[in-house]
């Protein structure tokens, strides 16, 4: 509700418009902003814990330094909107601090007495090393469909989807390398990039002069590389797992 005040308060600016003037400095919409989306903060914080969020637990913290995050590092060039790019945030760093919080509790439980372990049937609660790890899986399950979710749409915007990469994909494993490291020049060349998100295509031109592949090869694994790049540009954990571990291949 507080999140729709300010909405209606700023009916003349988007959300992601009062984000580029916070990234510009105005440290009073800031304040504003996060104090109108504390309601999504504590509700997406509890989907994590599931249970209910108080704004004095330690967990809410969290979602708080989270979302603040998310403002500083949101760009429209994700694709995404700010609050679906900062539930993503929120929820990865809750999820890390809980599992810091696991093993602190795993290793104070290694650690007691054995009288003290005869307590746990009047309330001492002793960590079950598989039900967490089955728990974190579960929440790695939904933050990576999250993820893959915000990506399809970022592709849609260069009208790509993820049969095309399936399709495009290079077969040969230095082919795809040689394909990654061209995306990884692309978004570290920053008027290359800007070209990209401008155009919405790959600037082969440009690229050609810079990589020892042939604009015949740049021109077939296309969509690869742009796909790519996308991953590289923004916040993909799980994506990014995937582009590492083909480069260790």
């Amino acid at each position: 509700m507080l999140g729709l005040l300010f909405m209606t308060k700023k009916k003349n600016r988007t959300l992601e418009e009062t984000v580029v003037m916070i990234q510009q400095g105005d440290q009073s919409l800031l304040d504003d902003l996060i104090s109108a989306y504390k309601p999504f903060i504590a509700k997406t914080v509890s989907s994590v814990c599931r249970r209910y969020i108080y704004e004095t637990d330690d967990e809410f913290s969290i979602g708080l330094i989270a979302f603040h995050e998310a403002i500083e590092k949101y760009s429209t060039e994700r694709g995404s909107s700010l609050l679906s790019f900062s539930e993503v945030i929120i929820k990865r760093r809750v999820i890390d601090y809980l599992r810091k919080q696991s093993k602190n509790q795993q290793q104070v439980s290694m650690d007691l007495t054995s009288d003290t372990l005869e307590e746990e049937s009047s309330g001492t609660v002793i960590i079950n090393e598989m039900s967490l790890d089955e728990y974190h899986k579960k929440n790695d399950e939904q933050l990576r469909k999250e993820e893959i979710i915000q990506f399809s749409a970022l592709l849609s915007h260069f009208d790509l989807s993820f049969s095309d990469l399936v399709e495009n994909s290079p077969k040969h494993a230095d082919a795809r390398k040689n394909a990654i490291m061209t995306a990884k020049l692309l978004v570290d060349h920053q008027e290359l990039k800007e070209l990209l998100f401008e155009k919405k295509r790959l600037p082969i031109k440009q690229l050609e002069k810079m990589v020892d592949v042939s604009r015949k090869t740049l021109e077939r694994s296309r969509k690869y590389i742009i796909a790519v790049a996308l991953i590289l540009s923004s916040d993909y954990v799980y994506l990014k797992e995937y582009i590492k571990g083909v480069l260790e291949t």
